[in-house]
């Protein structure tokens, strides 16, 4: 070695790998918790998971013994965060199954403290949290289409408002429920429109169109609904809804049967949307244009990428996936349209645009994680659980907070959303 590269090596910055301890921090703080409530507020007895299903498989009962099940998930918690502190020290960041572990465990505890002496039917959770979780991942699947092509969609629930208000009144008129899910996806693109022409053509901040759109619609179906649908609720708002339709075979598997194939059509929708959204996004020449836009609008640009026609149109695509979602609301749940029905499923949706880092797949994960709290809750109140009824009705709001704010970790969305793009 010269005396130049000895040199050059004794002046060269040492490089630190940048190194972030939100999760440990966040699985610590977790950990606490479950000391608290499965130690320290340790209840007596033994929950029964319930497996009990429509079919000929009869599946066995879990019991779990509520204080000791307890007390090994927060010793096995605690392991695990100091594991995770370990981890990133070593290797810059937590491996994914480490939180994957450490929130099933919880989960379960959780559960099982909640429903201590009683029996918690957990196909019937499993089947719920994801029909709850229909809307949600509608939503984030428009979220995820409308941010990759670079435009920020925060009209998210406005969309489903607007879709749930027009499913209702035109399945109501016509009694016939594919007109009203028409209806739904040609509202949701109604508004779209207005957020891409106000965000692409005339240059508008993005987040503050979303916003004014979010309320416009919200301020329009409040009067639509005391001005119309009330005096003459029996004529507009009165639809029929989507029963379930079990699919022959499939729907008799243990478990994932009643679970996957003994859905309403929505549902059917929701998962035929995420496989189509995915494939088309990472597998086929229309995702590639839209994710060059996204990314660099001018490098796409040169090519001769249209991308302001790209843009809109994909910004359209997204509001008309948002719109079926607010269908589930009228034609798949409640059966009939209210005040703010969709009660910010929108902003969760988009919370699990960022949690599943606009990934189509991951996105959806995220919001069967937030349907899942939302039954879960629902399920605790209906058994009678020691949680206060108010607490678990925060449930959803916590569990989406404590995901992106605690457990997302660092991400990077794409490079030019929120970006307006002036071709010159």
């Amino acid at each position: 070695m010269t005396a130049t590269q000895v040199t050059a090596t004794a002046v060269a910055p040492t490089v630190r790998k940048d190194v972030s301890y939100k999760t440990p921090i966040a699985l610590g703080a977790f950990a606490v918790l479950a000391l608290l409530l499965f130690v320290v507020f340790a209840r007596n007895g033994t929950s029964t998971f319930s497996f009990t299903q429509g079919g000929t498989v009869a599946l066995p009962n879990v019991r779990f013994p509520v204080r000791a099940t307890g007390i090994v998930i927060t010793v096995i918690a605690a392991l695990l965060a100091v594991a995770a502190v370990l981890l990133v020290r070593r290797r810059g960041s937590a491996p994914r199954w480490i939180i994957v572990v450490f929130a099933l465990l919880l989960v379960v505890g959780f559960l099982a403290w909640a429903t201590a002496g009683q029996r918690l039917p957990v196909v019937g959770l499993l089947t719920g949290s994801l029909a709850l979780a229909a809307p949600l991942i509608f939503g984030a699947l428009g979220g995820v289409v409308s941010e990759r092509v670079g435009v920020i969609n925060i009209a998210i629930e406005g969309q489903l408002l607007a879709g749930s208000f027009v499913s209702a009144v035109l399945a109501s008129v016509t009694q016939n429920l594919l007109v009203g899910l028409i209806g739904a996806v040609i509202a949701g693109t109604l508004v779209s429109f207005v957020l891409a022409a106000l965000s692409i053509k005339y240059v508008v901040n993005q987040v503050i169109v979303g916003v004014v759109l979010n309320v416009l619609v919200l301020g329009l179906t409040t009067f639509l609904f005391q001005a119309v649908l009330i005096p003459s609720a029996d004529v507009v708002n009165a639809p029929p809804t989507f029963s379930n339709l079990p699919i022959p075979g499939l729907s008799l598997i243990p478990i994932i049967g009643a679970v996957l194939f003994d859905q309403s059509i929505v549902t059917y929708l929701m998962i035929v949307a995420v496989i189509v959204v995915w494939i088309g996004l990472t597998r086929t020449r229309w995702g590639l244009r839209l994710r060059s836009v996204g990314e660099h609008p001018q490098a796409a640009d040169t090519v001769g990428i249209n991308v302001a026609r790209t843009r809109f149109w994909n910004v359209a695509l997204a509001g008309a996936i948002v719109g079926l979602g607010g269908a589930y609301f009228t034609l798949g749940s409640v059966g009939a349209f209210s005040q703010n029905i969709t009660s910010g499923a929108g902003y969760i949706a988009l919370a699990a645009v960022i949690f599943g880092r606009w990934d189509p797949l991951r996105a959806s994960m995220a919001g069967l994680l937030f349907g899942f709290a939302s039954q879960v809750a629902n399920i605790l109140g209906i058994i009678g659980s020691p949680v206060p009824s108010d607490i678990l009705l925060t449930l959803p709001y916590v569990v989406t907070i404590v995901a992106v704010a605690g457990l997302v970790g660092r991400v990077r969305g794409p490079a030019a959303a929120g970006r307006p793009y002036v071709k010159g």
